[in-house]
């Protein structure tokens, strides 16, 4: 009988389950003899067939693991400075490029970002539209425009007001020329809209508090309106101010008017304009601005200088607060049977981040 042809049971001793590609792979040599039996059996050892290992790479680490506060934040900010390093190497890089290659530099890639991808209006102003240069010599401000009139304003505020809503008010009146602060003593704004038509006020500007601070703003064109509502957020009082400059003074100043592009935010421009005088006065170097991005206006009050034909040098004099509209209504101020022209839905104006009203 063959040793091939063996069965394993035959083999089996004290080691169990032998295998032959794992652990020990034993070649059996059988020469037969003259009568054809088996002379010798030679076992031949070999050592087991080892695979190559995947290369092991070191864990991810993550700055959340550090268990100690202090030095997780050490660690945070050693990385954020690392990448503003080599975020400013990049640029210098990619600057001396372009200087070496003059002409023939690539064009500058524009980022992208929420105001250069903001939908379409249909309502968007142009400045060559007839309709537009019709409504705009024939609505409410027309003749303030036109140097028919000119504002005088009056600043009051709700019932009860408390210290920091009242300085924000005589502050407000420092920066509009001809403004007057009257505290209002319990009187509904129908009785007092009246009273300021017959002394030739232009505006009435109602100032709201909640939790002692200055949270909304009515603004009302008279005699005839409209009536816009405003959110405030976000009040800084001179004071609260870091590197403020000197008290303004009673100059008019400047007016700027930034990016209200559409037909409602072209109207509150004109609204916001009709505050100041039309004919300011350069010397007092005075300028108040109004800014709208993403449907937020902020408003800044500095005074300039130039420092040489390229260079100029500006100072903060406050205050400076944010205006979200909230409503704009036809006419004066009627909180029951007024004629909403445009009110802020949540639901309509969030479902796209990259729409915008004014």
């Amino acid at each position: 009988m063959d040793v091939t042809q063996v069965p394993l049971k035959q083999f089996k001793g004290k080691k169990k389950n032998i295998k032959m590609n794992n652990k020990m792979q034993k070649k059996k040599k059988t020469p037969q003899g003259e009568n054809g039996n088996v002379s010798d059996v030679e076992v031949v050892e070999t050592k087991p067939v080892l695979t190559p290992l995947e290369p092991m790479l070191p864990p991810t680490f993550s700055l959340s693991e550090i268990k100690n506060k202090q030095r997780r934040h050490q660690m945070f900010m050693k990385l954020k400075q690392d990448k503003r390093k080599q975020k400013m190497q990049m640029k210098k890089t990619r600057k001396k490029e372009r200087e070496a290659l003059g002409d023939k530099a690539p064009p500058k890639e524009v980022p992208k970002t929420i105001e250069n991808q903001r939908v379409y209006d249909e309502t968007t102003v142009d400045p060559d539209d007839e309709e537009v240069a019709f409504d705009e010599g024939t609505d409410e401000f027309s003749s303030y425009f036109n140097k028919l009139t000119n504002p005088k304003v009056l600043i009051t505020t709700s019932d009860r007001p408390r210290g920091r809503t009242v300085r924000f008010c005589e502050q407000l009146a420092t920066v509009i020329p001809d403004a007057h602060v009257y505290y209002r003593r319990g009187l509904a704004l129908k009785r007092v809209i009246p009273q300021c038509v017959s002394r030739g006020f232009t505006y009435l500007m109602v100032i709201n508090e909640d939790r002692k601070i200055p949270n909304g703003l009515v603004l009302c064109h008279l005699p005839d309106g409209p009536t816009a509502h405003f959110k405030v957020s976000s009040v800084r009082l001179r004071k609260e101010m870091k590197r403020r400059g000197k008290e303004p003074t009673e100059h008019t100043p400047e007016v700027i008017l930034n990016n209200f592009s559409t037909r409602l935010g072209h109207g509150i421009g004109r609204m916001f304009a009709a505050l100041f005088p039309h004919d300011p006065q350069f010397v007092g170097r005075q300028v108040a601005t109004f800014h709208n991005q993403r449907d937020f206006v902020f408003f800044r009050f500095h005074r300039y200088i130039f420092k040489n034909e390229k260079r100029v040098g500006i100072q903060e004099l406050g205050p400076r607060f944010t205006l979200k509209l909230r409503s704009l209504q036809k006419g004066t101020f009627d909180s029951k049977f007024g004629e909403y022209e445009w009110v802020l839905k949540r639901h309509e104006v969030d479902a796209c981040r990259r729409k915008f009203v004014l």
